[in-house]
């Protein structure tokens, strides 16, 4: 409360004469009350009506018992709530909402404990995996009476397993490159310290550990052996240890990438269903194997493309990969004419189809992809790391899009 002032005729400070019990209404002048800080509004009057009225609602129970110093003792009393309100009011945190934050700060906490997780988990290889686990699952499928409880759940078995072992390679990959990641890549979480090395370190092995786990439990040998393959692999090409680190070496990385992506993936987990899943021998059919050679065209654009936006910290940190050798725009339009020259294999192996539904969807699909490719392409600014990145995260959209075309080859 920032004044009380009441004024009197003569003078006095008071509102009461010693020895008397009732107000002194005829030396009553003015009353004037304000409280600036807590905006109310400022009060002046003269008629002893309203005076008393005022007392009564503030005073009520002192009125008629104390003298003047029992008035001081209230006035102090009542001030000292008031500032008290008033701490807490300006302060913006309210009595009644204080149990209110402790759940906006753990939700809070979760959302972006979610969010770390996500972007360590690198979600574009991840929804990669699982479509290309589906897409070539589908391909084991030989009648209707197939797409059964047993078939989902071997789907299910694989895909598990797989986003696993994908978390552990993605992670290994991120301790190991946090200095360059820091240049390259700084929101990813190591790289920006939301992660510590310790975490980092937990996770991959937890996942690691997990993955080999559901594996064996699962019983099926080429699940088993995709995994185990993909994680010698995945370390070799991260860990850096004498003879490993083969991210160095431009031609191995993509041997790597090319030996998980094209050929692990497709044979394995197809070996998984026919096999394991459905109890048959091991067919080799031409949608499996156009599958494999055309992967094999987009892994290797991948293991390329991805090194492009990454030129700054590879030069740094004396990676030598195909883009710091040759320059940004040479990788650039190889890539593109790789996947060019993909595309019209496709059209091809589309147009032999001996079903017309699958010549017309996958010529015409195929065919939409490469000029979508190719308008894209003609538009990207070399100049701009934003543009290349952005470009490089299409070319995994393409990569999602095969996926399910290939199910329709025939």
């Amino acid at each position: 409360m920032s004044a009380l002032i009441l004024w009197s005729s003569n003078g006095g400070p008071s509102l009461f004469t010693p020895g008397r019990s009732s107000w002194r209404s005829n030396d009553l002048k003015a009353v004037h009350f304000t409280s600036s800080s807590i905006g109310l509004p400022v009060l002046t009057c003269s008629s002893y009506k309203i005076v008393e009225k005022f007392c009564n609602l503030r005073f009520r129970q002192h009125i008629g018992k104390h003298h003047a110093r029992g008035i001081h003792e209230t006035s102090t009393a009542f001030q000292k709530s008031n500032t008290k309100f008033l701490v807490n009011a300006t302060s913006g945190y309210p009595h009644e909402s204080e149990p209110e934050a402790y759940p906006k700060s753990t939700q809070n906490s979760v959302i972006n404990a979610m969010d770390a997780f996500y972007r360590f988990s690198r979600p574009h290889t991840v929804i990669g995996t699982a479509l290309s686990i589906v897409s070539v699952s589908l391909l084991a499928i030989e009648k209707v009476s197939d797409v059964s409880s047993v078939f989902f759940t071997g789907v299910l078995e694989a895909v598990v397993a797989a986003l696993m072992m994908n978390i552990y390679i993605v992670g290994l990959n991120q301790l190991a490159d946090i200095d360059i990641d820091k240049v390259n890549k700084p929101y990813l979480p190591l790289a920006s310290g939301e992660y510590s090395t310790l975490t980092g370190i937990m996770i991959v092995t937890s996942f690691a550990l997990m993955s080999f786990w559901l594996g064996w439990i699962v019983g099926s040998w080429p699940l088993f052996w995709a995994l185990f393959i993909s994680f010698v692999l995945g370390t070799a090409y991260s860990i850096n240890l004498p003879l490993l680190r083969w991210k160095r070496f431009a031609l191995v990385a993509a041997m790597c990438i090319l030996a998980v992506r094209a050929v692990i993936v497709q044979l394995a987990f197809y070996l998984h269903m026919q096999i394991h899943v459905f109890s048959r021998p091991a067919l080799v059919s031409k949608p499996l194997i156009f599958a494999t050679a055309f992967m094999s065209f987009f892994s290797v654009v991948i293991a390329l493309f991805k090194d492009i936006p990454d030129i700054e910290g590879d030069k740094i940190f004396g990676i030598r990969s195909y883009t710091v050798r040759l320059g940004q725009e040479r990788v650039f339009w190889t890539c593109i004419s790789l996947l060019e020259m993909a595309y019209g294999v496709s059209i091809l192996v589309g147009a032999t189809s001996s079903y017309t539904w699958s010549k017309v969807i996958t010529v015409l699909g195929h065919s939409i992809l490469a000029l979508i490719l190719w308008i894209r392409a003609k538009s990207v600014d070399l100049k701009s790391k934003a543009a290349i990145t952005s470009c490089y995260m299409f070319i995994w959209k393409l990569f999602y899009a095969e996926y399910f075309l290939i199910p329709l080859i025939r």
